[in-house]
């Protein structure tokens, strides 16, 4: 049987799932924690803690700082050492919370135990509160606050709840492993989330290639349908292997066959999608009263001999786990914080990990080097590998000679910035890079004139 995928553009790289086998093992406690105020979609979050301060894991450190914004929580306990802005992955400087660790000491009330609570409690605006209150954030890449995607505008409603297991970028092997060792827990994570929007239907997505989780993740609905009638409505829907796949409004047109327009969210069209990861984030909160401090990380790259998957506290230092797994190889030349297609090189090593941080990949020099750029040749390949059905020929002509307002109208906001047209272009043309920056021109456009309004 054809298996459901989108109906535009996409390409097919090597999924390289080399660390699949690796179990998730808990990462060492690192010696200081350096947590972002700016690790979400939206404003920056509020400090509620000063210098000097003691903490316990899993207290709230910072508030948000607007609608669109999400509570920062202490990931391990000690002494609030500085607030000040530090260097990220790029080398920004972003205001960060850093806790100097003392021992392992948790808030109160929250369950460390294994055990699977499947009790899920009636009162939906109680879930939405605690969810805001878990600071809990899309994991799949973009960390949109959790809260604010459950809260359809009015005149909006959800007409299905998507969650994403497509984990389509290569190398990437975190969902996989929270799907086979969590995968309860995510369903009891979405059933709520399911909930909290109305009790709509729920796909949970996962490409062909992740046999093993398709299995698991049926006989996990399977026995907690026996439970309880609020895991009715579930149900698993095996997706073609195709990249991005697991792009937000790629996936909509796959499951629902329906189109984002441009500039729209997914709730208009009845659309509300969530990673595996998030899900288990949500189950966490609203089962355990634990709020987003750690995540799933894969540790990767033919060059890297030590492949792993690991349980990370939020604001671990990178450097810190690339030596806790013996160091950087000799051959290694660049670190990806992410996958190779939509990841970002990592200039600062002594970044630490976000909210957000979902892998970090090593390259050797052949896998980085770029080829020699020729001519474009007008052959049309990128425009048919664009998911988005963009034309990024043009739009990287635009971005050179700086033409904002035609890279408006021409869409260039819409980029989802997948590296579709970098990967398919027989020139070597860095599209990607071209096209990201009009792009970015391009929004500023777009929030200097609404902001005048």
């Amino acid at each position: 049987m054809r298996k459901p995928t989108f109906s535009i553009g996409g390409v097919h790289p090597h999924d390289s799932k080399i660390s699949r086998e690796c179990r998730i093992e808990p990462m060492p406690l690192p010696d200081s924690a350096f947590l972002a105020v700016s690790q979400h979609i939206g404003a920056p979050a509020k400090p509620l803690v000063a210098v000097g301060d003691k903490v316990k894991v899993g207290q709230p450190i910072a508030e948000p700082g607007g609608f669109v914004s999400a509570y920062i929580h202490a990931s391990v306990s000690g002494t609030v050492k500085s607030i000040a802005p530090r260097a990220d992955l790029a080398g920004n400087p972003v205001m960060t919370i850093e806790i100097a660790r003392e021992g392992d000491e948790w808030m109160e009330g929250i369950d460390q135990s294994d055990t699977l609570v499947t009790d899920i409690p009636d009162d939906n605006k109680a879930l939405l509160e605690k969810i805001k209150l878990g600071g809990i954030v899309g994991l799949g890449g973009a960390t949109f606050p959790t809260h604010v995607k459950l809260s359809p505008p009015p005149g909006s409603k959800c007409e299905r709840l998507i969650i994403n297991g497509c984990e389509c970028e290569p190398y990437l092997t975190s969902d996989f492993r929270v799907l086979l060792e969590k995968g309860e827990q995510v369903i009891v994570g979405a059933a709520i989330l399911k909930q909290v929007l109305g009790g709509v239907p729920c796909t949970v997505a996962i490409e062909e290639n992740k046999p093993e989780a398709i299995a698991h993740i049926n006989e996990v609905i399977a026995k907690l349908q026996k439970l309880s009638p609020k895991f009715n409505g579930i149900e698993v829907m095996t997706m073609k292997m195709r990249y991005p796949q697991g792009g937000e409004k790629q996936l909509i047109d796959a499951v629902m066959h329906r189109q984002v327009g441009s500039g729209a969210l997914p709730i208009s069209v009845g659309a509300v999608v969530q990673n595996v990861g998030t899900a288990l984030a949500v189950y966490d909160m609203v089962q355990k009263n634990k709020p987003l401090i750690d995540n799933t990380v894969t540790v990767t790259g033919e060059c890297f001999p030590h492949q792993a998957n690991l349980l990370v506290r939020v604001g671990t230092p990178l450097r810190s786990i690339l030596e806790h797994l013996g160091g950087i190889p000799e051959e290694a030349v660049k670190v990806i914080s992410g996958g190779p297609m939509m990841g970002k090189a990592v200039a600062n090593l002594d970044a630490a990990t976000l909210k957000g941080t979902g892998a970090l990949l090593l390259l050797t020099e052949k896998q980085t080097a770029r080829k020699e750029e020729g001519p474009c040749i007008r052959c049309g390949k990128c425009a048919e590998a664009c998911p988005m059905g963009l034309e990024p020929f043009l739009l990287q002509k635009l971005s050179r000679n700086g033409d904002v307002e035609a890279l408006e109208a021409n869409a260039a906001q819409d980029c989802i910035e997948c590296g579709c047209c970098l990967y398919s272009c027989p020139a070597n043309i860095p599209l990607l890079d071209i096209i990201r920056l009009g792009k970015a021109d391009a929004m500023k456009a777009i929030r200097d004139r609404a902001a005048k309004k």
